[in-house]
């Protein structure tokens, strides 16, 4: 009879070496067979049968040829099991009609068969039947103890050369299908204004994955045929931020482990070598979005997109202005992205709009026409406000007698009012900006911001001149100070009775309004 008390018995036979061959299809029939008890199904001798199943699935597996024997073994066993079964070679090709049947491809079962020479072009095969997000786990999934490993002189067989190259070209295939027919997602005009950046397909997670994990070949790969476009708007937009990203971590790591490293002023070295930003500058300006449609927002999401690669590749100013002026120009033209309707009681996004375009321009622009126009368009937003909480005992022994907390500048800094006048400084840096534009703006910029200028700028001494020109205005000297709270349920501004307290801008000091 085989129940519970029986199914130990069943795997200890069916692990044994001496189990006749005949004996095979009963002892598999009794471990695959559901469990019943006098009442039908039951649930304590159905975990110990599964159990069993378990424990005796290699062993069975190793001496059953019979395909469908096979079949109904490997229709029992989960993936993990069937990935460990394939890597020890149990489990081979000839299964896969059985193992597809039940389950689609996945990275373990493909790294578990390419582990065996033979079978490298068979999980090849099965490389495009996996997600785009599933293909670089077939490489870093290669070593599955790389984690718990004691040895460390014990490493892992390498990857198959043929492998890689297949999970690289798959990796890097859609990027490249995308920028030979770019096309707007659906949808794409009616949530457009909810995203701050780009949000079409040129992300490319896996690609990065996979070129990340082969920098010897990138010069190789930027000049691939079909390839190369892919690799290029990968290596612009990811390189350099992830060479930076691990080079805090390590430092980090470093730092929490008591290890002393010399102090040094230079940054980390770059992940691109100037040959290889030169071979990426077809890339740099997106041409092949040049062309789509709703440039209103297409034209302004390339033109942020252009400038964050310039901020990540900072030798790129030098090495490409020319094509990098050429390209704004041509972006705020055919975007009209310099005739924005006034601002609606509704578009909260207004104000991020203006100064992402200001900042990118300061950047970018060489057109001394588009440079005046943003800042005519900075004039346009709101005076900074601050909102503070009430004052209170606890805050004031919080902060102590630490004067700096409540100079203007320090106070617009801090709850983030500062970010007008930062985009005019970067407009002022740029040497094609009109120094009468800016002056404009100037005269119409809050005491605090101008606070702000002479602090925290290190700007152009004809900007800083201008900025502390500006005469100043009893009236509106100060950052106005709204005391009250936030209420958690609607998200509101509750006011307070008590006065607003005002500093000024030049004496510093405290005052009741």
């Amino acid at each position: 009879m085989v129940n519970a008390r029986t199914y130990p018995l069943w795997r200890d036979l069916a692990m044994s070496e001496d189990l006749p061959k005949e004996a095979l299809k009963t002892v598999i029939d009794a471990l695959c067979t559901p469990a019943r008890g006098p009442h039908g199904f039951d649930r304590r001798d159905e975990e110990w049968r599964e159990k069993a199943l378990k424990a005796a699935m290699p062993a069975l597996l190793a001496r059953t040829t019979a395909k469908r024997l096979r079949g109904w073994l490997l229709l029992h066993a989960d993936q993990p099991m069937l990935a460990s079964l394939a890597a020890a070679g149990t489990v081979t090709t000839a299964d896969l009609p059985a193992i597809l049947g039940t389950y689609r491809p996945w990275a373990g079962l493909i790294a578990g068969l390419a582990r065996h020479p033979a079978q490298v072009e068979a999980a090849i095969a099965l490389l495009p039947r996996l997600a785009g997000v599933e293909l670089e786990q077939v490489i870093r999934d290669w070593d599955p103890d790389r984690y718990t490993r004691r040895n460390e002189d014990e490493q892992a067989s390498p990857v198959p050369q043929a492998l890689f190259d297949a999970v690289l070209e798959a990796s890097l295939t859609p990027l490249a299908a995308f920028l030979l027919h770019p096309q707007c997602e659906e949808g794409w005009e009616a949530l457009s204004s909810c995203s701050e950046d780009w949000s079409l397909e040129l992300d490319g997670h896996a690609g990065w994955a996979m070129l990340a994990r082969c920098p010897e070949r990138w010069a190789e790969l930027v000049a691939h045929p079909t390839l190369g476009a892919a690799v290029q708007h990968l290596l612009l937009d990811q390189a350099e931020a992830c060479a930076l990203q691990e080079a805090r971590l390590r430092a980090t790591t470093s730092s929490s482990l008591g290890e002393e490293k010399p102090p040094t002023d230079e940054g980390p070295a770059p992940a691109l070598s100037e040959e290889l930003l030169l071979a990426c500058l077809p890339a740099l300006c997106l041409p092949e979005l040049s062309e789509l449609p709703n440039p209103t927002v297409t034209a302004r999401r390339t033109l942020h997109h252009i400038a964050d690669r310039i901020r990540s590749n900072p030798r790129l100013t030098e090495l490409a202005a020319d094509q990098l002026h050429a390209a704004a120009a041509a972006l705020v033209d055919r975007g009209h992205l310099l005739s924005l309707s006034k601002k609606q009681g509704t578009d909260y996004a207004f104000d991020g709009h203006v100064l992402r375009l200001a900042e990118d321009l300061a950047l970018l622009g060489a057109s001394p026409d588009h440079l005046a126009g943003v800042c005519a368009q900075l004039a346009t937003l709101d005076q900074p406000a601050v909102i503070s909480p009430a004052p209170s005992r606890a805050l004031m022994r919080l902060f102590g007698d630490d004067a700096d907390r409540d100079r203007p500048a320090v106070l617009l800094e801090r709850h983030s009012e500062h970010h007008r006048v930062r985009a005019l400084a970067a407009l002022a840096a740029n040497p094609h900006t009109p120094h009468a534009a800016v002056s404009d703006v100037l005269t119409g910029r809050h005491p605090a911001e101008l606070a702000w200028i002479a602090e925290k700028t290190d700007g152009p001494d004809w900007f800083l001149n201008a900025a502390a020109a500006v005469p100043a205005d009893d009236e509106e000297d100060s950052v106005l100070r709204l005391y009250g709270a936030m209420s958690r349920r609607s998200g509101r501004f509750l006011g307070s009775p008590k006065p607003a307290i005002s500093f000024s801008s030049y004496d510093r000091k405290p005052r009741l309004r």
